[in-house]
């Protein structure tokens, strides 16, 4: 399933969550990366709060665009990844002369998880409204679900992974419960969404 209205849409943001089989998933789409992409990328993995995260080591080198892991108060730079690091949820917090920054927070855990992908979805939503990409991968819990429903709110454009090609389909699965997706494909087809930005 598929919707016209990804066509001649400016799109400002991506957000990515997913869970376990989540690198694997993110594999398949963060070198899709174009170039030339306009749109700042944050992707929350569910990962061991207690290690430091690899992520940044594992997708620099196979992207075209910067990434890096998300600091505190940061301005969010187009065209760059950001990965919420262990045991800090991010959001997408105020507006500044220079655009939407971005913070972390101790807050309590959601759905067992900090980083939690719906934090990161809703704040996002409030920031960037119709300018915003929400996707939910892979995962083993239902965080994704009210934040997708929260992207789809604002008038975001909303894409999920289909449950039968995830490596754990519960978090998409719970996703489609709670939204119909702009988007409904499998990773190869959210790659190509993701070229097509």
């Amino acid at each position: 399933m598929t919707n016209a209205t990804a066509i001649g849409r400016v799109i400002d943001a991506v957000v990515i969550g997913t869970s376990a089989g989540g690198v694997e998933a993110l594999m398949a789409l963060l070198p899709a990366l174009p170039a030339t992409l306009r749109a700042a990328v944050l992707v929350v993995i569910h990962l061991p709060r207690e290690r430091p995260s690899l992520l940044v080591d594992i997708f620099a080198p196979r992207c075209a665009r910067p990434v890096r892991e998300a600091q505190d108060k940061e301005a969010v730079e187009p065209g760059c990844v950001y990965f919420a690091p262990p045991d800090y949820h991010l959001l997408v917090d105020e507006v500044a002369a220079d655009g939407p920054r971005l913070a972390l927070s101790v807050d309590p855990l959601v759905h067992f998880s900090r980083p939690s992908i719906d934090v990161l979805f809703e704040s996002a939503a409030d920031v960037y409204g119709p300018r915003l990409l929400g996707m939910v991968l892979t995962g083993g819990n239902q965080d994704g679900a009210a934040g997708l429903a929260a992207v789809a709110r604002c008038g975001g454009l909303t894409a999920v992974q289909q449950p039968d090609t995830a490596s754990v389909s519960w978090m998409p699965a719970s996703a489609l419960k709670a939204v119909t997706p702009d988007h409904l494909l499998p990773l190869d087809g959210l790659a190509a969404l993701l070229r097509g930005l």
